[in-house]
């Protein structure tokens, strides 16, 4: 198996152009042509886990928080990270990231926290924008079914749990051929009229070049006539944070004691709490302090999520409970979510999950 087959089942999972800005998601280091014989999955890039991965013989480490996320200029072993960097080139050790683009698809980082507290009809607490384009070309009647299938086979026309979905109204288009042209119909010169559908379907912004390539291999036309608009929609199933509901409500004290339960924590930092059933439950793993406004709006009774600021509790206004439970604690479970994935498309590969407690915040308990 070649790094390039792992990494490209991932990225059909968690595409890269959902990743934040900020973020480094991708190959980070290493040959994407290499044959690997297995590979070692872990929430963060330490020195222990490339110890780890060299003691295991895993080529491939597999990670959710990315090594780099700004450029280095030296690499002299002064710091953790340029010693992980060179520790990995040293010992032929690729290294992969799947972060904010994994946090971002439903099925994702938080899909997995949502399953581990058992919440149920969940969807996507901010929906992502400016993801959607839409397409119109305008196709001879002959070849409509052809030009339709050809972009749908290549993700097009998707609309939520809906595939295939398009438009077309029948027309007349004009042309005329000019010097050099190699006309599909009419002649070159003249002034040609031609019945024409108008198709009209969805499509999404990372995959414009293989919809836009489908639609011209297919096209019979010498030169295809095709618009591309942006869309204000919001696209449901790719966004930050999730929501959802306890098949029961729960008593607040209950609810919070089950979350140190469910994901091992030391502590909960949490706001003054409401003396009311805790009933919908919103998530974010990892750093969510921005989406606490879009928890209260959902209608949230607690939000859960880590690295809340001091300010970021006054912000809650009584009007819902955060909790924080911890960054490690709310993303531990991404290692299960890698193994889930990538087992069912390739089960005799050999995966690892990484025994390194990774967790650089320890707590001193009061005696």
């Amino acid at each position: 198996m070649t790094i390039k087959e792992i990494i490209s089942y991932l990225e059909s999972v968690a595409p890269p152009a959902y990743q934040e800005s900020y973020d480094n998601a991708g190959l980070i280091i290493g040959d994407p042509e290499t044959t690997i014989t297995s590979a070692l999955i872990t929430l963060d890039v330490t020195e222990a886990v490339i110890d780890e991965a060299i003691e295991f013989g895993c080529e491939l480490i597999i990670s959710h928080h990315p090594i780099l996320f700004n450029g280095i200029k030296r690499l002299n072993g002064n710091t953790y990270v340029e010693r992980c960097v060179i520790k990995a080139i040293k010992s032929d050790i690729a290294i992969y990231a799947a972060h904010t683009n994994l946090d971002s698809v439903m099925g994702g980082v938080n899909s997995k926290i949502c399953e581990k507290i058992g919440l149920t009809n969940t969807r996507i607490l901010s929906p992502a924008k400016d993801q959607l384009l839409k397409l119109v070309t305008f196709i001879p009647e002959d070849h409509l079914d052809k030009v339709r299938e050809a972009v749908f086979a290549v993700g097009a026309g998707e609309i939520g749990k809906y595939d295939k979905c398009s438009f077309s109204t029948e027309g007349s288009g004009t042309f005329r051929g000019g010097d050099g042209a190699n006309p599909y119909v009419g002649e070159k010169g003249e002034f040609h009229f031609e019945k024409e559908a108008r198709f009209e379907t969805i499509l999404l912004k990372h995959s414009k070049s293989p919809v836009v390539n489908a639609l011209l291999k297919a096209h019979p036309y010498e030169e295809v006539a095709y618009d591309l608009y942006p869309l204000e929609n919001t696209l449901p199933e790719v966004g930050a944070g999730m929501i959802g509901e306890l098949p029961g409500a729960e008593n607040e004290v209950d609810f919070l004691s089950r979350l140190l339960d469910i994901f091992g924590c030391k502590t909960i930092r949490h706001t003054y709490l409401l003396g009311k059933p805790v009933k919908k439950v919103a998530v974010c793993g990892g750093s969510g302090s921005f989406l606490l406004p879009a928890a209260i709006a959902a209608g949230a009774d607690i939000f859960v999520t880590a690295d809340m600021k001091y300010h970021d509790f006054f912000e809650a206004e009584e009007k819902i409970i955060v909790a924080d439970i911890g960054h490690y604690e709310s993303e531990q479970f991404t290692k299960e979510l890698f193994y889930e994935i990538l087992i069912k498309k390739f089960p005799n590969f050999a995966l690892r999950l990484s025994e390194v407690k990774s967790n650089p915040v320890l707590y001193l308990c009061q005696r």
